[in-house]
């Protein structure tokens, strides 16, 4: 486990309703321009704080697979959903760079404030180009290095978005955009051409 993976015994801190002002899921989820029957790999799902909007965004006919490599994490999010959901939800025990969905199963890639958290970027990359339709999309959320938050990861182990574009670049994605979203956090999005 890499040291700067989140702490699932603080899962907690991810439902602090505060989070809400500072990061609002459904600013997030509106620029993502997700469309009804999208299939959605929410890669580091922790316990569901996108998952949920990221399902009513695709809709009945649509599929968001939440994969995080920590059980108690997905037993968080489990309890959520309290059987409601599941036929859009589907929850996957797994590392980012191994998730075991089938390959060009899915219409975006999101990774939200774990970018930071992998010991092999490159290959989680890899993986998400693996997972994604021609034409796919990939959207990697996290926290800005230019700003402090006491609830985030400290300064040192943050990368910038500039970071994440050229990683993306490096592997082929292109049309490759960033913003900031909510208060301390930047979005990347890029798109993988053909295969």
């Amino acid at each position: 486990m890499s040291d700067r993976r989140f702490d699932a015994s603080q899962a907690a801190r991810l439902d602090d309703p505060a989070r809400l002002a500072w990061l609002p899921p459904q600013e997030v989820v509106d620029a993502l321009s997700i469309r009804a029957g999208d299939a959605i790999a929410d890669i580091g799902a922790g316990t569901g704080y996108f998952t949920l909007p990221l399902a009513q965004a695709v809709g009945a006919h649509g599929k968001v697979h939440a994969v995080d490599s920590q059980a108690e994490m997905l037993e968080h999010l489990r309890k959520k959903l309290n059987g409601q959901g599941t036929a859009i939800i589907q929850l996957i025990h797994a590392e980012a760079d191994t998730t075991t969905l089938p390959e060009a199963s899915c219409d975006l890639v999101f990774l939200a404030n774990v970018w930071h958290e992998f010991p092999d970027r490159r290959q989680v990359l890899r993986e998400s180009r693996r997972i994604l339709k021609p034409g796919g999309r990939i959207a990697i959320l996290d926290w800005r290095p230019d700003v402090e938050r006491e609830a985030g990861p400290p300064l040192d182990h943050r990368l910038s978005e500039e970071d994440a574009a050229a990683a993306l670049g490096a592997e082929g994605f292109q049309q490759i955009a960033d913003s900031h979203a909510g208060k301390y956090s930047w979005l990347v999005e890029a798109t993988l051409e053909g295969r």
